[in-house]
């Protein structure tokens, strides 16, 4: 979310009895009651979170606040494309390194927001089209989300893609114009760099169940049929004076395709139903068991992007307000996270391998490709035989007019033609059996390749 644009339209279905209808689920709760909101939600499986002004955190006001009361953190801008990767290839993650080392030392989780969003590119960026513009996306998402890996909770891959109004379609922008895939291609480039962490879609106007939620909703469904590496849902909940009726239910239909869910920018408007409709999203979420985390956009009310809607849970001086007690109230009374899945939760499922994995001796690579005109990734497996591994090597040979531009978790000999790629010192050793993955991204088809795995 860009804390300067506009609000956006709330949705106008009142709140009193919005939430009526949802089912509960019966779990276990915490063992007692938490006195802050991310000890709270911790009791129960979940975070509570805020975005976070990396340049606030000399204040002490601002900081204690923030250290006391959440577990998790999201940068509110310095993570964007503009921001780290100011010019085309050149990276400058020192503000996001700063919020990661602050979550560290303070025993919170951390929200990546976002890779990929059609606003605040850089001008670079900006000027490009086509598959110079796609080449550069893959790049940028390679390359952040590997510089991030270990350390994200969840990553919004892409934001607000969808457009408003009554279509249900695709947001016109240049990535857009890059591919109807570019959405898939981002999702499969952020896996490949970081397999750890969960990788959400995020976007607005998303609280009930309407053309664009639906939308989002069918793409969902598509990438999880098909293997595409999705794993999250944001619903962002900038909302007015009421809350849709249906809210807990539009959470709960994504939760049954087999993703989380999340409440990714929480902010409600001030008057007589803020501290009611924070509660009810609160409600909303521990009924979804498969509702994770909720994060507010914004710390104090004077940090917030809304300015003099006062939207947020603290006042500038650091009190908490009435929705305060409410969320409060909610998280611990709530459910818990069951720790087995519900039973109608398909596991996820990954695109078939082209080679079997070997089942004597030495070891073999399979390769599965995210192409689009002008470009690849190709995300490989490498698994052991029964004798184990002290180090691998695998070939691939390119077809004609095809090139390496880069490689994670490899180091890759050659650009074109046969390419080698060696184990890094993190992933050479398998055991029996064991699976390393390494990635990398190509111009030109990556079509018909055959990768061949050598063992020592």
């Amino acid at each position: 979310m860009n804390h300067r644009k506009v609000l956006r339209a709330a949705v106008t279905v009142a709140v009193a009895g919005a939430l009526a209808s949802g089912m509960t689920m019966a779990m276990t709760t915490g063992a007692s009651a938490g006195t802050t909101l991310g000890a709270s939600a911790a009791e129960k499986g979940r975070y509570f979170g805020a975005a976070v002004a990396v340049n606030k955190l000399s204040n002490s006001t601002y900081t204690t606040v923030l250290n006391r009361e959440f577990n998790s953190v999201v940068a509110e801008n310095e993570m964007k494309w503009a921001s780290n990767e100011p010019q085309q290839g050149v990276f400058n993650h020192s503000s996001g390194d700063r919020l990661v080392s602050h979550a560290q030392a303070n025993g919170m989780s951390v929200r990546g927001h976002t890779l990929l969003w059609h606003a605040q590119q850089p001008g670079w960026a900006q000027g490009m089209s086509g598959s110079a513009l796609r080449n550069a996306m893959i790049n940028h998402v390679t390359q952040v989300a590997t510089h991030y890996r270990g350390k994200i909770h969840s990553w919004d891959v892409v934001n607000e893609a969808f457009a408003d109004g009554g279509s249900g379609g695709r947001r016109d922008s240049n990535l857009q114009r890059t591919g109807n895939d570019w959405i898939e291609a981002a999702f499969r480039a952020a896996d490949a760099a970081d397999p750890g962490a969960k990788l959400c879609y995020n976007d607005y106007n998303t609280d009930g169940i309407n053309a664009k939620s639906t939308g989002i909703y069918n793409m969902v469904r598509d990438f999880k049929s098909r293997g595409v590496p999705i794993d999250c849902v944001g619903f962002q909940s900038h909302l007015g004076t009421s809350l849709a009726s249906d809210y807990q239910a539009n959470l709960q239909r994504f939760a049954d395709l087999g993703v989380d869910v999340q409440i990714t920018e929480l902010d409600v408007m001030t008057g007589g139903n803020q501290a009611n409709i924070f509660g009810a999203v609160t409600r909303a979420c521990m009924n979804v068991s498969r509702c994770t985390g909720i994060t507010v956009w914004g710390v104090r009310d004077c940090d917030s992007w809304r300015g003099s809607d006062n939207a947020l849970l603290f006042d500038c001086n650091g009190n908490k307000k009435a929705a305060y007690t409410n969320v409060l109230n909610a998280l611990n009374a709530g459910p818990g996270i069951p720790t087995t899945p519900p039973t109608t939760t398909p596991p996820p499922t990954d695109p078939p391998p082209t080679t079997p994995p070997p089942t004597t001796g030495g070891c073999s690579a399979s390769v599965s490709l995210n192409s689009w005109n002008g470009g690849f990734v190709a995300s490989v497996k490498v698994t052991a035989g029964s004798a184990g591994t002290n180090g691998w090597n695998v070939s691939v040979t390119l077809p004609g007019g095809a090139s390496v531009t880069n490689t994670w978790s490899a180091t890759a000999s050659g650009s074109s033609g046969t390419v080698r790629f060696a184990n890094v010192d993190y992933n050479g050793r398998l055991t029996a059996g064991q699976v390393a993955e390494f990635g990398f991204q190509g111009t030109g088809s990556g079509a018909g390749m055959t990768p061949t795995c050598t063992a020592s």
